[in-house]
């Protein structure tokens, strides 16, 4: 019988990455006599361990066995949990997820950081050795006198009910060599008693193997509480000489014996008498594909009940009013408008109410990604040397599972950065009068049709004047400039901005505060900096719920329909003539309130033709990105409404100026406008007008001088 055990990869992956997650977890809160926790660390290697040799991945099974027989020390009290075997458990973690990553994408694997990792962990294990170990010698010359092992096997009808299946732990024996097995049926009911989820056989198996009886047993670790279990060494009468081959095969390296042992068992006989289940018959591990692992992990979510629930029931009702309208188009006449109109609205509801349930469905609580940060502050404390936490709130804010994944490397740079630039070293903060432990805090909440992630810290704060100095010494602002607070922050995003007096491994560098924004604006979302000198400083992450829908503003501009992202809008209104002021070149700003906003035509943008050219007759949405604001000059304010969003890129190609497209509900194209990408083009359009004016001045006064 041959099973695709393929199948089942990607359920073994995700449950193995939840299971590091925990260790990991669990490690950082380890305290002294905790033996609740040690368990749960416990069970979770053994569970990764006991999948990853289902599957054939052997480097995971290898090594999750040194993580596990240290922590099977730590659980049965023959060795002490301290902080220094702490950390070589985390180490431990995260060799466990690159193999098993590597695994996942059939990709090599950063083989110095496992053997170093393995080399501590034999080091620690070789410290306080086990009671077991100090009998390995007598051990193995008792293997020496073994040939292999007659075993008892009687399960509990009720195994089959717990997942396990006998003829997995077959499959792990033949591995070890020749295998043999009969079958016991006398507790077989009648055909008519018999319950297909129970199990009614017992086995007595015979296996040829030089392994030794641990081995044997740690195949059936899975399943020790769920049966009866016999393990009986069969006694070597052919030839006394091979004690010596053992006792010498001590002194050689583990690998090399292993490797030695598994060759040499490949073409062991089969018995032709007995019903056989040897290395041809094994369940099919090894024959997976390496490209089936590789993209066995495609991506899932797990889904509460009562969402798929709500869900069965509103497509229930979206059918039972199709089938109301269906008959309604039967002889349709006048008299039933007014039920067609009910159940039109009827339908309306049902489709709105449905769209909500699956973009739900998308939905997932935070915590995933807030999960690493407790991991990543203790790492840089200890790198640092200073003394911080990290304060996790709103873990159960739910996000959208595509923006969830592209915001974790934007965030894991700025808890970085507070814990490096931020977060002032021990004797700072008692200088200062602050507790020695500085507090990074991580919240998310929603606000309006958004999500906002705030990134809080209580350390030094941001020095404008040292901001303004390094603009100014970079060349980005003149020397004379006028900057508000925000501009100021907005300095900190420039490529290769940084403040740090010395460049570190962490940061220093000027690299990765102008990607996180470039990250976070490519979600559609923006970043908003607070600070206060000498208190702390707080990056608030504002982003949309979803990437799938977009809440926007319907402009007209002549005969086409634009979105503008609700996100992005300041706020809307009616142009007075006695607030414009023309500049130089073609430039027109608009006076609001303390800000003078520069005033697009989006009719000129796109070279669209419109009657509405005149400025104090057209309206203006007023929009922010990047800290600056401008004024986009439309014919006219249709509705607000959500729309789905469809890629150009995808379907066309990128257009500047456009994100992306939607279809109305008349069945037309709308284009979504990227207000980011508009400004730059902005600013790049007056730039070149700029240069135009100042060449052809210079021209005309070379041909004066002449």
């Amino acid at each position: 019988m041959s099973i695709d055990l393929s199948q089942f990869i990607p359920s073994f992956l995700e449950e193995s990455f939840e299971g590091l997650e925990l260790m990991e977890s669990e490690l950082l809160n380890l305290k002294e006599g905790d033996n609740e926790t040690i368990d749960s660390i416990f069970r979770a290697a053994h569970s990764i361990k006991g999948g990853a040799g289902t599957f054939g991945f052997v480097k995971v099974t290898e090594f999750t066995h040194l993580v596990e027989t240290l922590l099977d020390e730590m659980r049965d009290g023959r060795r002490e949990i301290n902080s220094k075997d702490t950390e070589i458990l985390l180490e431990s973690v995260d060799c466990m997820r690159l193999l098993i990553e590597a695994a996942r994408d059939d990709e090599e694997y950063d083989q110095d950081k496992v053997a170093q990792t393995t080399s501590r962990l034999a080091e620690t294990l070789g410290d306080e050795p086990s009671s077991d170990s100090d009998n390995q010698s007598e051990n193995m010359v008792a293997a020496s006198n073994v040939c292999g092992y007659t075993i008892n096997f009687i399960p509990e009808h009720s195994l089959a009910k717990t997942g396990n299946d006998p003829l997995f732990i077959f499959s792990a024996l033949a591995e070890l060599g020749q295998l043999t097995l009969s079958a016991d049926c006398n507790d077989l009911p009648a055909l008519v008693d018999i319950d297909p989820q129970e199990l009614y056989l017992s086995w007595q198996l015979t296996l040829y193997t030089d392994a030794d009886e641990a081995e044997i047993r740690e195949i059936f670790e899975w399943v020790e509480d769920e049966c009866l279990l016999e393990v009986v060494p069969i006694p070597d009468t052919s030839n006394t000489s091979q004690d010596i081959d053992v006792l010498a095969s001590e002194e050689e390296p583990q690998s090399q014996s292993t490797t030695t042992k598994q060759e040499s068992l490949v073409n062991t006989p089969k018995s032709s008498t007995e019903t056989e289940l040897a290395q041809d018959g094994k369940v099919e591990d090894e024959n997976i594909p390496a490209k089936a692992k590789a993209k066995a992990d495609v991506g899932s979510i797990r889904v509460g009940v009562d969402k798929i629930d709500n869900l069965i029931n509103l497509v229930g009702e979206l059918v039972i009013t199709q089938s109301m309208l269906s008959e309604l188009g039967n002889d349709f006449d006048m008299d039933k408008v007014d039920r067609l109109t009910s159940g039109l609205e009827q339908l309306l509801q049902n489709t709105k109410e449905l769209q909500e349930s699956v973009m739900r469905i998308r939905m997932l609580p935070i915590s995933f990604a807030f999960n690493r940060f407790p991991r990543l502050v203790h790492d840089l404390a200890i790198k640092t040397g200073k003394k911080m936490e990290l304060v996790i709130k709103g873990e159960q804010t739910e996000l959208d599972k595509t923006v969830m994944e592209q915001i974790g490397d934007p965030l894991v740079h700025l808890v970085r950065n507070a814990a490096d630039h931020g977060i002032e070293s021990c004797e700072v903060r008692l200088a200062k009068g602050k507790p020695e432990k500085g507090t990074i805090s991580l919240d998310a909440y929603h606000q309006g049709g958004n999500i906002v992630i705030e990134i809080k810290d209580d350390g030094a704060g941001i020095d404008r004047e040292i901001v303004l100095a390094k603009a100014v010494e970079k060349g980005l602002i003149d020397v004379n400039a006028i900057l508000t607070e925000s501009q100021v922050y907005d300095l900190l995003f420039e490529p290769g901005f940084s403040t740090a007096a010395e460049v570190t491994d962490i940061s220093g560098r000027g690299v990765g505060m102008d990607v996180v924004k470039r990250n976070i604006q490519s979600l559609g979302g923006r970043i908003q900096v607070e600070s206060t000198l000498g208190k702390g400083s707080c990056f608030k992450v504002h982003l949309p719920l979803t990437l799938a829908i977009l809440d926007g503003q319907l402009v007209k501009v002549g005969s086409e329909t634009y979105i503008i992202p609700l996100i992005a809008i300041v706020e809307s209104l009616q142009i007075d003539n006695k607030l414009i002021n023309r500049v130089s070149g073609d430039m027109v700003l608009y006076r609001l309130r303390d800000d003078n906003v520069p005033i697009l035509p989006i009719y000129q943008l796109f070279n669209l033709a419109t009657k509405c050219t005149e400025i104090d007759k057209a309206l203006l949405v007023v929009v922010e990105a990047d800290g600056q604001k401008i004024g986009l000059m439309v014919d006219d304010l249709l509705a607000q409404q959500q729309v789905v969003i469809k890629s150009l890129k995808d379907n066309y190609q990128q257009v500047a100026g456009i994100s992306g497209a939607t279809i109305l509900g008349d069945g037309s194209v709308a284009m979504i406008l990227d207000i980011p990408g508009i400004i730059h083009m902005a600013l790049a359009q007056a730039q070149h007008a700029q240069r135009e004016k100042t060449d052809g001045n210079a021209s005309v006064t070379a041909e004066v001088c002449l």
